[in-house]
């Protein structure tokens, strides 16, 4: 009998619905809570009304999934013939999804191994395709998180935004740091470094910051052969832009993915975010 390996992701992979269609990914969603309403990302509140919410500053609060949610998850695919899961999520340094998965890998009934990958958006997205890939090859629990932190490891990912505001309400970045950038009027380009947002460059303009996030990207992705992923919110002529440039230039660009971030990020990083992505393969 061959072996089957079910993968589950969060929703903050921001994973295309045909990848997770046909590779079988599972997605388990966090939540947004605008105002007193708690609303599912990716089905019950999308990019662009976050995005409004934010411009109107109204309340708005991220939430991770339940245990329970996982529970249901992992008894879905073992009832589906898994007879192991890998479940791959978002930095724990952002949010307690990964708590909540390992507490529901407890009571599987099947072997589940919870990752926590240090990645967010097509970072998380990229290492569980990676497993996937495994996966459908037969291969091994074990292989599939080899896999998915094997990527992990050699994954860049760099993100302009407009204001470190909506980072600083977070708490993904540091108040001296965001104040700082306030009183200098300076746009930041930022990183996933050991699963936190750091500090990478501080440019004086907008456009000089998407120039050099354009930079970082290719000199990241070198000659060998990588797939990147352009993200946005609410700025969709920036992306596609930036994806296009990276197209002419990125000599090895195996997948291009372009896509607006879900509601979760888009909290944490307000309107006008714009993300690359790169991921050797």
């Amino acid at each position: 009998m061959s072996r089957h390996v079910a993968i589950v992701t969060d929703s903050t992979a921001y994973l295309p619905h045909p990848a997770m269609s046909r590779h079988g990914i599972t997605s388990v969603p966090l939540t947004v809570v605008l105002g007193d309403e708690a609303l599912e990302e990716g089905t019950e509140i999308s990019a662009r009304s976050l995005a409004l919410a934010l411009q109107k500053r109204r309340s708005v609060t991220t939430s991770r999934p339940s245990p329970e949610e996982f529970v249901r998850a992992y008894r879905a695919a073992a009832d589906a013939g898994a007879t192991g899961i890998v479940s791959l999520h978002l930095s724990a340094e952002f949010s307690g999804t990964y708590d909540a998965a390992v507490l529901a890998a407890k009571t599987a009934s099947i072997p589940v191994r919870v990752v926590d990958t240090g990645m967010v958006a097509m970072a998380l997205g990229f290492c569980a395709l990676a497993a996937a890939e495994v996966s459908e090859a037969d291969g091994s629990v074990d292989e599939a998180v080899a896999a998915a932190e094997k990527r992990a490891a050699g994954m860049s990912a760099y993100f302009y935004v407009d204001t470190l505001e909506y980072l600083r309400r977070g708490g993904r970045i540091g108040a001296a740091q965001a104040l700082l950038g306030s009183a200098l009027a300076f746009k930041p380009l930022l990183t996933l470094e050991g699963g936190r947002i750091e500090m990478l460059e501080k440019v004086r303009t907008a456009s000089k910051a998407i120039a050099r996030l354009e930079e970082l990207a290719v000199e990241r992705a070198g000659s060998g052969a990588v797939d990147v992923a352009v993200h946005h919110l609410a700025a969709p002529e920036r992306a596609e832009k930036l994806a296009q440039r990276l197209r002419e230039r990125i000599p090895g660009l195996v997948e291009m993915h372009v896509s607006e971030v879900g509601a979760v990020i888009g909290a944490h990083t307000g309107p006008g975010l714009l993300a690359a992505v790169v991921s050797p393969r």
